[in-house]
């Protein structure tokens, strides 16, 4: 990660904020906002994708309806780099390599590129009536499995044979009027393949030439495979799998993010950590939550303590273009804490995602942060505060620094499997214009405003981290400068001060 930009991510569709990413850089130049954020993490839809908005890419060029090239160079222009996705485990059935293997069979260049499931399991089971080998028990019984049934997709070639594909994700067949079949779906690549090793090395340096400094890994714990294993985060493949990207990457000076959910007590972020890599801060969504219903900053400090100590380099956040997670937190709260934390947030009208199917087997809650905090103005600033002066790099969900509420229309709108569309609210100019006027808004900027332009907030920066009861408290330290924060959970209210190498107080706030 580059020293010089610790300071504060906006994340976003490219079509969030107004419409398209031009739009996004027009708000980001407002007098009120310019200087809140030195990074952007812009949301795959970015490039030309087909399925669960954006994260079924079709290929990396640019969907020219949303963005340009001149967009990410005024991006720049600004101080602003990018953080983008590259999504190892799968591409598109729409994109050219899986559309040449529908049209010529085994006769494609691109073969072997995806996953031809019966190959794979030859010799390990018996082929069903729909043709699709399905391995003996022993072969699949620790597999890990993101949705009911075997994860393949069943496609028809040219010339009419069908055969079974690796899908992990997402997939979705269309008959037409004349009876022809349509796919859509998150085909899983083959990584021992040549061509999708020199398809990586291509995507990372497209990513780098639009201005990414930050790459993060979507679902590259599922892309190594082997028969036998549980097929997510295999050890030692997946470890292996990860250095051979981050060797591809090294030319191009990004910072790789592998992201991964996984519970506090399986230690994966720490194996994340001590590899070299940054992580993602996927626990401190549900400990903010978790610190403001408990009244008691302990745990929170606990964890923030642990990161300083351990020099792990992290991402946090509060909201995301997903849910708040709260299957990471196991081993890190009580159980009966995180279902209570559940049950509150479902009774501020979030609802559950259940793990890949399996009921009662919580993952995350879908609700913007804002209405989880119960729509509350000074609980939104306390927890962005928090945020801050937090260790590591704060990424800033747009809808929540709007204070947005859930969204059930849009839900509606999304039909089953829709639930995260209550947290993806496409903002018009007029709706952001009206945000800006609010002080909740308006003293969020004002934070990481001071966040991102003081130099106390830095990589190398002493920090230290006090609970007592409801009262936590911040310090940065670096250069004889100084950021204090001083928050009581129970009553929301904080003050943080910043004083430069001579003491001056050079930023204030309380609430």
């Amino acid at each position: 990660m580059n020293k010089s930009n610790w300071g504060p991510m906006l994340n976003a569709y490219p079509d969030s904020l107004g419409g398209t990413l031009a739009d996004a850089v027009e708000f980001l130049r407002e007098d009120a906002v310019r200087g809140a954020f030195s990074s952007f993490y812009i949301l795959p839809s970015l490039f030309h994708t087909d399925l669960d908005r954006g994260f079924s890419v079709i290929d990396y060029g640019l969907e020219e309806s949303l963005a340009k090239k001149e967009d990410l160079q005024d991006l720049q222009a600004l101080g602003i780099d990018v953080k983008l996705d590259f999504i190892l485990n799968h591409l598109s059935v729409q994109s050219p390599q899986f559309q040449d293997l529908l049209e010529k069979g085994d006769a494609s260049a691109y073969k072997d590129f995806f996953i031809d499931w019966n190959k794979f399991w030859a010799g390990c089971g018996n082929v069903n009536e729909e043709g699709v080998l399905v391995p003996r028990q022993e072969y699949i019984q620790d597999m890990f499995f993101r949705k009911p049934g075997l994860p393949v997709l069943v496609v028809e070639f040219a010339d009419g044979t069908k055969r079974p594909y690796w899908n992990t994700f997402y997939q979705q067949v269309d008959v037409d009027e004349t009876g022809k079949k349509h796919y859509l779906g998150q085909m899983d690549v083959n990584i021992q393949s040549p061509q999708v090793l020199d398809f990586y090395r291509q995507t990372l340096a497209t990513l780098a030439a639009y201005g990414a400094k930050i790459v993060r890994l979507d679902a590259f714990a599922y892309a190594p495979k082997e028969v036998g294993a549980k097929n997510f985060l295999n050890d030692p493949g997946t470890w292996n799998f990860l250095e051979q990207i981050a060797q591809m990457a090294q030319p191009y000076g990004v910072a790789l993010l592998p992201e991964i959910h996984a519970s506090y007590q399986e230690g994966t972020y720490r194996t994340i950590a001590q590899k070299g890599y940054m992580v993602y801060d996927f626990f401190l969504p549900g400990l903010v939550l978790d610190a403001l219903e408990q009244k008691s900053g302990e745990t929170l400090a606990a964890w923030a303590k642990e990161i300083v100590d351990s020099g792990m380099k992290t991402v946090n956040m509060l909201g995301c273009h997903d849910g708040i997670p709260l299957l990471d937190l196991k081993g890190l709260l009580p159980e009966e804490r995180i279902q209570g934390l559940i049950d509150t947030l479902v009774s501020r009208g979030g609802f559950v995602k259940d793990l890949h199917g399996a009921k009662n087997v919580y993952y995350q809650v879908n609700a913007t942060y804002y209405s989880a905090l119960g729509e509350d103005d000074r609980r939104m600033l306390l927890a962005r505060a928090l945020q801050l002066f937090m260790p590591g790099k704060p990424q800033v969900w747009y809808l929540d620094l709007f204070a947005g509420k859930n969204d059930y229309a849009a839900m509606k709108r999304a039909g089953a499997g829709g639930h995260k569309e209550i947290n993806r609210t496409n903002l018009s100019k007029e709706d952001m214009a009206r945000g800006l006027q609010q002080p909740v808004v308006q003293n969020q900027l004002a934070l990481l405003q001071a966040r991102a332009s003081f130099p106390v907030f830095a990589e190398d920066a002493a920090i230290s981290v006090q609970a007592q009861g409801s009262r936590l408290q911040f310090v940065w330290e670096k250069d004889a400068q100084r950021a204090q924060l001083d928050a009581d959970l129970a009553t929301c209210g904080f003050s943080a001060c910043l004083t430069d190498a001579h003491g001056k107080v050079v930023f204030s706030m309380e609430q």
